[in-house]
């Protein structure tokens, strides 16, 4: 009797061990604003279908700000992070090491937005003096490019004030409120603060031309970024990783905006998809073709640093240890 239900057993036990060999690799990723255009290229992978093809599971969290994401990298409740690269040197300098394995810009994609009502008196970062500026959150790459554009503009620490207001509804309310006279952001909370005519641009980084007169030289923000422990043990999933990231840049540097647009959440036009595609038209130039790191970028992202950066001034950082091309080089030998 025993017996004929052995061969029941048998295919009952072949049919489940494919599912269990094949899972697909589970990786929570936290993303410091999903709805802003310069992060876009994590929401558009899921969206292109690139994170399934690659057999992985990814569950994006959404977070105020990069360094909040950061912050849950280094507790280890993500493996993944798509923020700002600057993050990779701050932390080194606090001798805890992370590392970006794909660039996904060449510029910040951030601009300064000065409130209409005060564009007359704020016209550089040397305005600053005595004013409350915007940032998304303290220990965030808006607060470290606020530092350094009034540090460039000749003010030191507490000739202004800042304060976080996040990004889209909170900073508009912020600025309307007249809390903040100016602050930086992105997109699409940029063209629709301009369509309004509550705010112009002080200084814009959306590209590589305005970022190197703003900052003296290339800025690689947004990146993906894990943790250097992890990715010792998880170099294979890193690589799925990169693949789906480099596959999604290559989409989008042979799509135009309004196809990208189409692919995105409309919940993410935040009401008006024309503004939506025109300010990623603006800044789609920020974006890299390839997830490569820019040429002398880390250099620059350290000299800015290091110019009002207590912890960042007088260490020894070691820029190889920031980032990796590996992943990149691979994915795109494989992808072409």
């Amino acid at each position: 009797m025993k017996s004929s239900y052995r061969p029941k057993l048998l295919l009952l036990v072949l049919a489940l061990v494919p599912l269990t060999a094949f899972s697909a690799d589970k990786v929570v990723m936290a993303v410091g604003g999903m709805e802003k255009q310069i992060y876009l290229p994590a929401k558009l992978a899921e969206q292109l279908g690139y994170f399934k093809e690659q057999d992985l599971d990814v569950e994006m969290i959404n977070t105020r700000a990069g360094v909040e994401a950061e912050n849950e990298l280094i507790a280890g409740e993500v493996q993944a992070v798509v923020g700002f690269y600057d993050h990779t040197i701050d932390i080194q300098s606090k001798g805890k090491s992370i590392i970006s394995i794909v660039q996904l810009s060449r510029a910040p994609g951030e601009v300064e937005l000065v409130s209409s009502k005060l564009a007359k008196t704020i016209k550089s970062p040397a305005d600053f003096k005595g004013r409350t500026l915007g940032i998304t959150g303290v220990g965030s790459s808006t607060d470290f490019l606020t530092q350094a554009l009034a540090t460039k503009g000749g003010l030191k620490a507490g000739d202004y004030s800042t304060i976080p207001v996040g990004a889209g509804n909170t900073f508009i309310a912020a600025m309307k409120q007249e809390k903040i006279d100016a602050g930086m952001t992105t997109e699409p909370t940029i063209s629709q603060m301009l369509s309004t005519g509550e705010a112009q641009i002080l200084i814009d980084m959306r590209s590589m031309e305005s970022t190197q007169a703003a900052l003296g030289g290339p800025y690689p923000a947004a990146s993906l970024y894990v943790s250097s422990s992890w990715l010792e043990k998880n170099k294979a999933v890193a690589q799925k990783l990169a693949n789906a990231m480099v596959k999604t840049l290559q989409w989008m540097n042979t799509h135009s905006a309004t196809e990208i647009a189409d692919k995105m959440p409309k919940e993410y036009f935040v009401g008006n998809r024309d503004l939506y595609i025109k300010g990623l038209a603006d800044g789609k130039s920020q974006f890299t073709a390839d997830g490569r790191m820019p040429a002398n970028g880390p250099e620059t992202v350290l000299k800015v640093l290091s110019t009002f950066s207590k912890s960042v001034m007088g260490k020894n950082i070691d820029l190889s240890k920031t980032y990796t091309m590996e992943f990149v080089d691979s994915a795109n030998k494989t992808l072409k």
